[in-house]
């Protein structure tokens, strides 16, 4: 298989999984490294390539995009924008090691908290006979961290997202996965700015190219599938992803 057509199926298996349930970086990554790509360039590509994707994908859930808790959507944009735009930054002026070390723990605390989050939330509510959340302070100081991540390194960063907001305050994985996706969304418009002006992808133009196609038929294709998934087998989707994640971390690690 020529380097061409695996950019190009990945960028179409990253797309939809960023538009189904995260993780669209682990499938973009190591393609692009695989064809060529220095490490640190072929991560800076990939967020370039599956910006598109993710705007696609955004679009399509537009009409379901819902507030975090008490915190508005455009709060919660500017502060994936900045911390997107913090984390392009450190990716440039730091080695990427130390925080790649870090990449299995946080998706281990990811899975745990999709998989026992809601359950953990209404007991402790129930204990201590209130509702159990963070304050829209809270939930930005908690999004811009993520976004920092994000926009250093992004995998499954939407998954991480999903985990704060379901155990801060309480939103449903499949419910929240509309607002997901239009938050990375804005975690990779914001470094993508800096990668482009800031980085050696533009020297290198034709695999993030391709890549952006397939994401844009993955990210348009996964979001129109997901709309449609019962929340049940969504939930399944974005759990399943974790796991997968976390287990393929670990063993790489």
């Amino acid at each position: 298989m020529s380097a061409i057509v695996l950019v190009l199926l990945a960028g179409v298996g990253a797309g939809a999984l960023n538009a189904v349930g995260g993780g669209g970086t682990f499938v973009a990554l190591p393609a692009l490294v695989a064809a060529g790509l220095p490490p640190v360039t072929a991560n800076a590509a990939a967020t370039v390539a599956l910006v598109p994707g993710s705007l696609s994908s955004a679009w399509v859930y537009r009409p379901d995009v819902r507030p975090v808790g008490s915190t508005s959507t455009r709060a919660l944009t500017a502060a994936s924008m900045g911390g997107g735009a913090v984390g392009a930054v450190l990716l440039l002026a730091l080695p990427a090691a130390s925080f790649e070390v870090a990449v299995p723990w946080l998706l281990a605390f990811a899975t745990v908290v999709l998989a026992f989050g809601r359950s953990a939330l209404r007991a402790v509510s129930g204990a201590l006979g209130r509702p159990l959340g963070l304050s829209p302070r809270a939930v930005l100081v908690w999004q811009f961290f993520l976004s920092v991540y994000g926009g250093y390194f992004g995998g499954a960063v939407g998954i991480l997202m999903l985990a704060v907001w379901s155990i801060g305050v309480g939103v449903d994985p499949a419910a929240g996965n509309p607002t997901r996706v239009t938050q990375v969304a804005a975690v990779y418009v914001a470094a993508t700015v800096l990668f482009l002006f800031a980085s050696d992808v533009a020297q290198a133009p034709l695999l993030p190219a391709v890549m952006l196609v397939g994401a844009v038929i993955g990210g348009v294709a996964g979001a129109q599938v997901a709309r449609r998934l019962p929340a049940r087998v969504l939930r399944g989707v974005v759990l399943g992803t974790a796991v997968t994640m976390t287990v393929v971390y670990f063993l790489l690690g």
